[in-house]
């Protein structure tokens, strides 16, 4: 039998995620009233309100967000012990919670995802696709595909390789507008790159274009990195793609001497896993994977 506290918490959280009472209703599989409810039923036993009411909608008052934190520490060891308890350790039944970039998730994964479970169909996978660096050693995931060294203490990682990024675009986009000769060239060229994310383009700053790079330089401006792609590959414009997906969509080097930048790729998970069968398998699985696709270059 559940912790009817622990429930209530778990509607708040899941309302502080989703920002509103349907949006968490149907998170959670309850109805809006008893979502409600809990929300209720936990004011009063903190004395105090957790959100303010409004015709626009719910805003969360600081005692809400000061538990925050609380809740997704809570939700995420709650739900990493649901995963442990699912198979034994030295099974290969259970499930995985993985952890990947927006890009890795969408263009990369699914090709090498599907030939694991082709041959462990007992394990299940959950994909969770984020370009902020998930806590594995708060277990918000059990692996981690990362693109940069990981800093966290406890962890089991590898480095696979060097994942490089250029410049590219159609074919059909160079013979209508013609291929740029030069990084000034660029001005008069429709490109594709971020709106507001600011690591994004702090990376492109060591980069020798003719003016600074900010999101006006962009004619084409989503944070969203596979919407990038899916643009570039549409024929909207020039943006950076990984070689190994530029080639396998029959993409063309544009500047590919003057604009390319590389990006370290590891595999990582909890030191703690080790003795699990299934995350064992799936970590030397990524490992060759990406071993692999790393050297799918040019």
């Amino acid at each position: 039998m559940s912790d009817p506290t622990w429930d209530l918490y778990q509607s708040l959280h899941a309302v502080l995620q989703a920002g509103s009472l349907s949006a968490a209703s149907r998170a959670r599989g309850l109805t809006q009233p008893t979502i409600g409810r809990h929300i209720e039923a936990l004011e009063q036993q903190l004395g105090a309100p957790l959100f303010l009411r409004s015709p626009r909608g719910l805003t969360p008052t600081d005692l809400a967000v000061s538990l925050k934190t609380h809740l997704e520490e809570m939700h995420a060891a709650a739900a990493a012990a649901a995963r442990d308890a699912s198979g034994s350790a030295d099974s290969e039944k259970g499930s995985i919670r993985i952890a990947a970039s927006l890009i890795v998730g969408v263009e990369v994964l699914p090709q090498i995802l599907a030939g694991f479970m082709e041959r462990h169909p007992d394990i299940s996978i959950e994909l969770v696709l984020s370009n902020k660096i998930e806590d594995l050693s708060r277990r918000d995931a059990d692996i981690a595909v990362r693109m940069a060294r990981p800093t966290q203490g406890a962890l089991v990682a590898r480095k696979i390789g060097m994942l490089g990024v250029g410049f590219y675009a159609t074919q059909g986009y160079i013979d209508r507008r013609g291929m740029p000769q030069s990084l000034d060239d660029l001005e008069n060229h429709t490109l594709c790159g971020f709106d507001r994310e600011r690591p994004a383009l702090e990376a492109l700053a060591g980069i020798d274009f003719p003016r600074p790079i900010t999101r006006d330089v962009f004619a084409f401006r989503t944070d969203n990195d596979a919407a990038q792609v899916s643009a570039i590959r549409a024929g909207m414009g020039i943006g950076g793609v990984q070689h190994q997906i530029a080639r396998r969509d029959g993409l063309v080097p544009v500047l590919a001497n003057a604009f390319s930048f590389e990006l370290e790729c590891w595999i990582a998970m909890h030191e703690n896993l080790k003795g699990s069968r299934r995350m064992r398998l799936m970590f030397d699985h990524l490992v060759a994977g990406f071993g692999d696709y790393l050297g799918k270059v040019r």
